[in-house]
């Protein structure tokens, strides 16, 4: 890899927010085009609902641990809405539920992860 290959990659890092809110966005379109297919496409439906319990999953055990820096309130309220996505996910397949609560979660979340308006206007360090 050339230097200036290197220099580009590197002033392209993410922070970790950004990641989740990359992660959060990816996650939701796939549920979104899993809504829009026919129910009897079940790969796809499956494949997305999947993706979205893992990444909840993945939040509420980061949540569980004693040493998360979140506040305690913010902590429960991530493991609380992951038993939702778990529930509402198996509702979806096994009762025709609508995808739409857990695309509303998750576009709730990444609002909570974009960054503000003042940190998007001051000039990088």
């Amino acid at each position: 890899m050339s230097l200036q290959a290197y220099k580009a990659a590197a002033t392209r890092a993410e922070t970790p927010r950004e990641a989740e809110y990359r992660l959060f966005g990816q996650v939701t379109r796939a549920l979104m085009q899993a809504a829009a297919v026919d129910k009897s496409d079940f790969r796809t439906r499956i494949d997305a609902l999947d993706w979205n319990r893992r990444l909840w999953s993945t939040l509420a055990t980061d949540c569980a641990d004693p040493r998360n820096a979140l506040p305690p309130e913010l902590r429960a309220s991530i493991i609380s809405l992951s038993l939702f996505v778990d529930r509402h996910s198996s509702a979806i397949m096994r009762e025709g539920e609508d995808f739409e609560p857990l695309i509303d979660i998750n576009r709730m979340m990444m609002q909570g992860l974009a960054p503000s308006q003042d940190a998007q206007a001051a000039p990088a360090a």
